[in-house]
């Protein structure tokens, strides 16, 4: 028998291959082993990847260029659980790289990230899927998603996992998202508050930091402050500031606290906690410019309290944030401006005045940083409010110079600060001479055309302060500021339309600027105004008095009444009635008309008054002295200046009316010795009447043929415009015209109706002798003036033979 031995093993199977090991070295390779059915080979690939990419971001660029970004997004939902992590790690190593970032964006990584946040997973996945999503959050995109797929709840769950690097990635995409106000209110709703509280508590500042920053946006929300206070969050924050070793958090916790005392509730806690005090100490000793200008906005935050403003008095405030004003660095100039700002009681004002404060805010206005410019400027209007020694102390001390200068500034919120500084400071007659004299009038011309609308409406209000006397407004009319601010009225805004209102209702005391905004349609746009509802405002009807009080030819045209105040001089004319709505067209427009067959347009011109025109005319006439020479030379030059222009269309001239110069004057000589005034009309009556034709019977007035003396006139002038001097022929219409006019030359009353049918009149008030008792008062009655039938003849008012002189029908069934 043969010896016994070992039993021999089972033969290997014929389809195992035995293990191999290989070394890889490009990283293709190790992309194409993601594909492998082996779950070791994907796990030390996943790790293999891992390793690489931890090296440097250009390894990250690669792997992207080589597809690895499809096989880890699968991996990620791969059943082995060691397969997972490695790929979890990978993909959220990858993700910190920005054009990984975007490449993410192709594939629908998000779902299955926030799946893999369930508690049932263990903490590497956690880690590495919040790091995905934390990066993932930084664009708007990705975050609408994570927020559509509900991964804010998971998030804030893992705010309390015990792995510090969990909590930080789930703190970092929280705060991403809550920059879009859906999940700030979402995080509330979710209970995010308490844990990230709790936060504030941890060992590690990055996450302190994160959690403050986070509170900073969350505290913008008014429900989310009052949970926050309940949270005992306020409370929290103080103990911060308090602690001298979180000096390193305190920039973000004053910043927090900055959102919380918008709420009168939070300001009593800090009143109650001696938070007060501690803010105060942080603005005077903070270690840094950082905390100091979070601490100066705390304070301007708190100013806004009234009930607040005699504790800050009391520990100095104001001149606290003077000293602030001095300071290098901006952003602490820019906070204190904004406490100033703030500071609305006038003991705050004066002793700001007091701390010698203006000069070193007008400082501010030079910097290069156009918030602090801003601030500054909304401080000097705030602290110039209704006080007027401020406002002069600012004057005085050169701010005029500055605050005109900055009108040119390209911001429009400090434009608007700075006309509204200047309208405070205008309302003193000296100040308003000086802003004017500095050129304020042009820079706020330029400032009308602005599509901002506070600046509209500071720049309106402005202009009406300032063009209070003719030279202002006569230097708007030169600077082209007439048409901008007329083509404010067509604003829908109600403030804007009511300044510009009250702007035009002053520019129009002066029948210049009157007549020019007329023509720019200022009428027209006031009386669709007045009949709005909407539109209309207390400024508006004021403004169409004005002009119509100063252009009397629109006036009448357009009410067909004038008043004894509104006295006609040179430079009237009547162009017939015209319906409300339609503008009445300049003189120069009717003079390039030709002539028509339309009723005649009666002008008054004595030609009294020189034009600036003829006096630079006349300036030009050679002296004695000049030598023959010279003269020859001057009227050769004009012969060629004439050349040049050729056929060019000669400024249009009114005819100067000799004839009614001369009435004006026998009015005055024989009229005026007349003693009675009842006297005086029937006079002057006559004067007209005799001027204009006579007495014409009533029964022949058919046969009275002024409309052909009139045509003839017209075609004699080649004009439409006739002076009514002219007129030798004339009927109600025009005898009513040219004894208003007279009437006014001579200093006497008397109103102006225009009625049907060339009908005019005019009425006058007589007085009765004085009565006999002392205390009763002298009797009047009105009277219309006969200068057709029987000229001098005074008709009572209501009477039927005034009824029938007026020809108003109504009247006349009245006494029929």
């Amino acid at each position: 028998m043969g010896r016994k031995g070992k039993k021999e093993n089972e033969a290997p199977s014929k389809e195992a291959f035995d293990p191999l090991a290989v070394e890889v070295k490009m990283p293709i390779t190790v992309v194409l082993l993601l594909s492998s059915p082996e779950e070791d080979i994907l796990s030390k690939s996943c790790d293999a990847i891992y390793k690489y990419v931890e090296k440097a971001d250009e390894n990250k660029i690669t792997l992207l260029g080589l597809g690895v970004l499809e096989p880890l997004c699968q991996l990620i939902c791969h059943s082995n659980t060691q397969v997972r992590h490695s790929a979890f790690m990978a993909l959220g190593t990858m993700s910190t790289n920005g054009d990984v970032k975007e490449g993410l964006k192709k594939f629908n990584v998000i779902p299955p990230i926030i799946h893999k946040l369930i508690p049932e997973e263990d903490t590497v996945v956690h880690e590495f899927a919040t790091l995905c999503l934390s990066s993932l959050s930084a664009d708007f995109i990705c975050m609408q998603k994570i927020f559509e797929y509900d991964g804010l709840l998971p998030l804030i769950e893992l705010l309390s996992s015990p792995d510090p690097d969990v909590k930080k990635n789930s703190l970092q995409t929280i705060y991403n998202m809550v920059q879009d106000y859906p999940s700030r209110l979402a995080v509330h709703e979710l209970g995010g508050i308490r844990p990230i509280l709790e936060l504030l508590d941890s060992d590690f500042v990055a996450i302190q930091h994160l959690a403050l920053k986070t509170l900073q946006i969350l505290t913008t929300d008014k429900d989310t402050r009052e949970t926050f206070r309940e949270e005992e969050g306020f409370e929290k924050l103080m103990d911060i500031l308090s602690n001298p070793e979180f000096a390193d958090l305190h920039v973000e916790a004053l910043r927090t606290v900055v959102h919380c005392l918008c709420d009168s509730e939070s300001l009593r806690l800090l009143h109650k906690d001696g938070g007060l005090t501690k803010l105060m100490e942080f603005v005077v000793k903070a270690p840094s410019p950082e905390i100091q200008s979070s601490a100066a906005k705390c304070i301007a935050m708190i100013v806004k309290c009234v009930e607040s403003h005699l504790q800050l008095h009391e520990q100095n405030v104001e001149k606290i944030m003077v000293e602030l004003l001095s300071v290098v660095n901006d952003s602490v100039k820019t906070a204190a401006c904004q406490a100033l700002a703030a500071m609305s009681s006038q003991l705050a004002k004066d002793t700001f005045r007091e701390q010698k404060g203006f000069p070193v805010l007008l400082e501010c206005l030079r910097s290069e940083s156009y918030e602090l410019r801003e601030e500054a400027t909304q401080a000097i209007f705030n602290l110039t409010a209704d006080n007027w020694l401020n406002a002069d102390t600012l004057y005085k001390v050169g701010g005029i110079d500055i605050l005109v200068l900055k009108l040119r500034d390209p911001c429009p919120r400090l434009v608007a600060n700075v006309t509204a500084t200047l309208s405070n400071m205008a309302r003193q007659e000296e100040i308003r001479c000086n802003i004017v004299a500095h050129g304020a009038i042009p820079l706020l011309v330029n400032s009308l055309s602005s599509p901002n609308t506070q600046v509209q409406i500071n720049t309106t209000q402005c202009l009406a302060v300032l063009v209070s006397d003719v030279d202002s407004r006569a230097e708007l009319q030169r600077t082209g500021g007439l048409y901008p601010l007329v083509m404010l009225l067509q604003s829908h805004h109600n403030e804007v339309l009511k300044n510009t209102c009250w702007a035009v209702n002053v520019c129009a005391t002066d029948k210049p600027v009157a007549v020019e905004m007329c023509k720019y349609g200022a009428l027209e746009m006031l009386q669709e105004i007045n009949t709005s509802e909407i539109r209309q405002n207390r400024f508006s009807q004021l403004a169409m008095d004005n002009l119509l009080k100063s252009n009397l030819s629109v006036k009448y045209s357009l009410e067909s009444y004038l008043t004894p105040l509104d006295i006609i001089t040179d430079g009237f004319y009547d162009v017939g009635k015209t319906n409300m709505g339609q503008r009445v067209l300049t003189l120069e427009e009717l003079a390039k008309q030709p002539v028509n067959t339309h009723q005649a347009i009666i002008v008054i011109n004595t030609g009294e008054h020189v034009s600036e025109e003829k006096q630079n005319a006349e300036s030009e006439i050679p002296s004695k002295e000049e030598t023959k020479t010279s003269r020859r030379k001057r009227e050769e030059e004009k012969r060629k200046d004439d050349a040049q222009k050729g056929s060019a269309e000669k400024p249009w001239k009114l005819v100067q009316d000799v004839a009614v110069r001369n009435l004006v004057n026998e009015a005055r000589r024989s009229i005026l010795p007349l003693k009675d005034e009842r006297e005086q009309y029937a006079a002057l009556a006559r004067l007209v009447s005799d001027s204009m034709g006579g007495p014409v019977e009533k029964e022949k007035l058919h046969e009275f043929s002024w409309h052909h003396h009139l045509s003839e006139v017209k075609y004699g002038l080649q004009s439409n415009i006739v002076p009514i001097g002219m007129v030798k022929k004339g009927i109600y219409c025009h005898r009513a015209l040219l004894f208003k006019y007279l009437a006014d030359s001579i200093g006497l009353s008397c109103t102006l109706v225009r009625g049907e049918y060339h009908r005019a009149w005019n009425e006058v008030l007589l007085s009765e002798k004085a009565p006999q008792n002392k205390d009763q008062q002298p009797q009047c009655r009105h009277c219309i003036v006969d200068l057709m039938h029987q000229p001098g003849s005074l008709l009572n008012v209501n009477t039927p033979a005034a009824v029938k002189y007026q020809n108003r029908p109504q009247m006349q069934f009245l006494y029929r």
